[in-house]
């Protein structure tokens, strides 16, 4: 499974991008389950954020949903640090 997260805003309107394959990996199973339930709370198309809040591309497999802050569930909040923290 691929994994992609893509931030862009906030305050200093910098973007950022991570990827994790969790092809071969041990956690490979965690991976996918929370990349599952983020993906399950996400929209179609990028909602409305707050200024300067930070918005989200999660793209799971070539399937894209969308997120912003504040609005962030407990799964999506998690694989966007674990995706940007390992995959940078």
């Amino acid at each position: 499974m691929r994994i992609r997260v893509r931030r862009t805003g906030g305050f200093a309107g910098i973007e950022r991008v991570g990827e994790v394959d969790t092809s071969g990996r041990a956690d490979a199973d965690e991976w996918c389950a929370l990349a599952e339930r983020a993906v399950s709370g996400g929209r179609g198309a990028p909602p409305a954020g707050v200024p300067d809040g930070f918005s989200y591309q999660i793209t799971v497999d070539g399937t894209t949903v969308y997120a912003a802050d504040p609005t962030l569930t407990g799964e999506q909040r998690s694989l966007v640090s674990r995706v940007l923290k390992e995959g940078a």
